[in-house]
């Protein structure tokens, strides 16, 4: 049965299992591959994407799940907060092997689009369970504060 929902504004509609979880539906059918495969378990937050402006690990929604809703990739991010939280990113050499990176922007997106100027807490408990091999986390809070001022609020 034909699943229809929106991706990055446009309206896609696919043809395939409808338990399947939505980053195998976005890398393997869409071909956005920018969301990542971590652990399949929403350990780790590197298949983070937004759906309907919320940040959510990608690997345990199931398509049926997604039906008639907005999902956001990082190929699709736009607007002021993206725009500095890239920028921050880029001014902090936040990435170092970059895996993980992806869902750690998705995520920092999420949190200053719901908090504009976050504290401390607030980061650590939007940032929780996005992991980084490389530990890139002092970076990645800073960025995040660098965002932050940036943006009104």
């Amino acid at each position: 049965m034909p699943i229809s929902f929106t991706v990055n504004g446009a309206k896609r509609t696919v043809d395939v299992d409808p338990e399947t979880p939505l980053l195998w539906v976005l890398r393997d059918d869409l071909k956005l591959t920018g969301t990542k495969f971590g652990c399949g378990a929403a350990l780790c937050g590197a298949c983070n994407v937004h759906l309907d402006g919320e940040a959510v690990r990608s690997c345990q929604i199931q398509l049926q799940d997604a039906a008639g809703r907005d999902v956001t990739t990082i190929e699709g991010v736009t607007g002021n907060v993206a725009k500095a939280v890239q920028d921050a990113w880029i001014k902090l050499d936040v990435v170092q092997c970059g895996y993980c990176q992806t869902g750690q922007v998705m995520a920092a997106i999420g949190l200053l689009t719901q908090i504009a100027k976050p504290s401390d807490d607030d980061i650590d408990k939007a940032m929780d369970g996005n992991l980084c091999r490389c530990n890139t986390y002092h970076r990645i809070r800073l960025a995040i504060h660098e965002a932050a001022k940036t943006l009104p609020g």
